[in-house]
């Protein structure tokens, strides 16, 4: 291959530029995935960028500096940037910088710098000084309390070294926790290939390496299978954290089917009941709730009051803010997380990385879906117009404003009618992000809707009639993003988002990723109003997606409506 024939540019910003159209795309996509984050994805060129996070994610994974820079160089049209071998070299080489570990000191932690020189320079930041009991600046060690762990490896990663964890573990209380070969429902059950490798990749055999951090499968490639799989490995008490009361009472369904643990043996500790048992089973709601804004957070001594041995954090990317101060008082707890995506849209990737830990495992979506284990889906993105009278009040408004207009424009109802005629008795999820605007579908389209409002029992009446075919087609709002165990839905249309939400676009596509009992495909729509802020955003949303190897479809709204007729007549 020639010079110009190679599909990678590296710029001096530590950017690089892939052309969507080159031969090999594909590949140089997938490679460039464990390291850097896709920041745009026009039609023709997509932008990735490295930044310490990633290059730090992919030395947890096992990449060095070597493999990293070889493949750039080897790809790059117009060779490499002085400063981007320096860059990258620099943030791998930092992850060895810091070790912390046991002291012979009974209630003290040790730090050790390989450079002492270094800490001797961070030493001057007052923030870290003042965590150490005692340091020794010429020896490169330091001296810090046990309940000081978190807040170190926060202000180190805060500086812009992370700090290598070797500290170990309290083990907390024994729970043996045994998988079955069979599901209650009397369904085979069996972990897949990578879910082994995702739970071994944590845990590491028990070893000091293992025992923290996060695992990034796709929705529907069963990340509750890989945290019921890691509470074996463990054998301890756990403590669970999911984003709502959905998601618990699933957390809850599938252990007692997949596993030989009984119901008595798992607690909730929700608004509605208060049960500490050995797997406790709690949301991010409780424990961020309290009394005023200036009050403590009631429920954070949950944390304190089991014997845990592991902490799960389900949908980590949610994880709100005053939990990472928690977690920063329980390091010596295993902690697990799991997300379809570690994007946060708070730009918190780097407390994700210190305090609950590195990327351990990432299977990319599309290689999950060529190998049958998530259904394949087919993107498309449907551009509505916008009446005369209705852009004219567009024009007007601020750009807060404008973006709602435009997720709200009337003549979505139209398209929507035409995607429901297209997809008639399939099972159908329509998303949105405004209640007065899948109010007013519920009453054009006569079709249950689900809000955040209606009680859990009535959700999940409404949810088990959709499984069980009573009910083809469901309204919801966000409460639809994550947590729906909607097997059999195989199309979803999201007529309204949170902005650019990388996450949610990735959350709501996972709606209908689980592979179907007929072995068909899936059909993901985004309607949005065309040359309007709705549309740009639609772009920002779909990044993650883009990165992970989906493509979207143009389709003006007048090419469905005849397709519609043509299929009528």
């Amino acid at each position: 291959m020639s010079a110009n024939d190679k599909p990678l540019i590296l710029q001096s910003d530590l950017t690089v530029v892939l052309e969507t159209a080159h031969p090999s795309f594909q590949q140089m996509r997938d490679r460039l995935l464990p390291f850097a984050e896709l920041v745009k994805s026009p039609e023709y060129l997509h932008t990735y960028r490295l930044s310490p996070v990633s290059v730090w994610n992919a030395a947890a994974t096992g990449l060095d500096a070597d493999e990293v820079l070889a493949f750039l160089r080897e790809n790059s049209r117009y060779g490499m940037p002085a400063n981007f071998e320096t860059e990258i070299r620099t943030w791998f080489d930092r992850c060895g910088v810091f070790k912390l570990e046991k002291s012979e000191q009974e209630d003290f932690l040790c730090l050790r710098a390989s450079r002492p020189k270094v800490l001797k320079e961070l030493h001057h930041d007052p923030e870290l000084a003042e965590l150490f009991e005692s340091v020794d600046l010429e020896a490169g060690t330091g001296l810090l309390g046990r309940g000081k762990r978190g807040l170190l490896k926060h202000r180190f990663i805060k500086l812009g070294y992370p700090v290598q964890d070797v500290a170990g573990y309290v083990e907390g209380s024994p729970l043996p926790v045994a998988l079955r070969e069979e599901c209650v429902s009397g369904m085979p059950f069996h972990l897949r290939p990578y879910q082994n490798q995702a739970v071994e990749a944590f845990h590491r055999g028990g070893s000091l390496l293992g025992g923290s951090g996060v695992i990034v499968l796709p929705c529907g490639g069963g990340k509750t299978v890989v945290g019921m799989a890691a509470m074996a490995a463990v054998g301890a008490h756990t403590l669970v954290l999911t984003p709502n009361t959905v998601a618990l009472r699933q957390w809850r369904k599938e252990l007692l089917d997949k596993t030989h643990l009984t119901d008595d043996q798992i607690g909730e500790y929700s608004g509605e009941s208060k049960e500490i048992r050995p797997v406790t089973l709690t949301t991010y709601q409780i424990l961020t709730y309290r009394r005023g804004k200036d009050q403590d957070f009631v429920h954070f001594d949950l944390f304190s009051k089991g014997s845990w041995g592991l902490i799960i954090y389900d949908e980590v990317h949610l994880l709100p803010a005053p939990v990472f101060r928690a977690t920063a008082e329980i390091q010596a707890r295993r902690r697990l997380g799991l997300t379809a995506t570690l994007v946060r849209e708070d730009g918190k990737e780097d407390e994700v990385f210190c305090l609950i830990g590195p990327k351990r495992y990432d299977a990319p979506w599309k290689d999950l879906e060529r190998r049958g284990f998530i259904a394949t889906v087919q993107c498309t993105e449907v551009r509505v117009d916008m009446e005369e009278e209705y852009r004219v009040q567009y024009l007007a408004a601020t750009r807060r404003r404008k973006f709602r207009l435009a997720a709200e424009n009337p003549a979505k109802v139209e398209a929507l009618q035409a995607l429901l005629g297209k997809h008639r008795g399939e099972r159908i999820l329509i998303i949105g992000q405004y209640i007065s605007q899948l109010t007013h579908l519920h009453g054009e389209l006569r079709v249950p809707l689900i809000t955040g409002r209606m009680p859990n029992p009535e959700r999940e009446r409404l949810y088990q009639a959709f499984r069980n075919g009573e009910v083809s087609t469901l309204l919801v709002s966000k409460v639809g993003n994550f947590a729906i165990d909607l097997p059999d839905a195989n199309v979803a249309i999201q007529v309204s988002g949170t902005f650019g939400s990388r996450q949610e676009e990735a959350q709501r596509l996972g709606r209908i990723l689980r592979p179907k009992s007929d072995g068909g495909g899936a059909s993901f729509y985004s309607v949005v109003t065309e040359g309007t802020v709705d549309q740009e955003y639609a772009e920002k949303r779909q990044r993650f997606l883009t990165e992970q190897g989906y493509s979207y479809a143009i389709l003006p709204a007048e090419a469905l409506s005849e397709e519609s007729l043509s299929e009528q007549a």
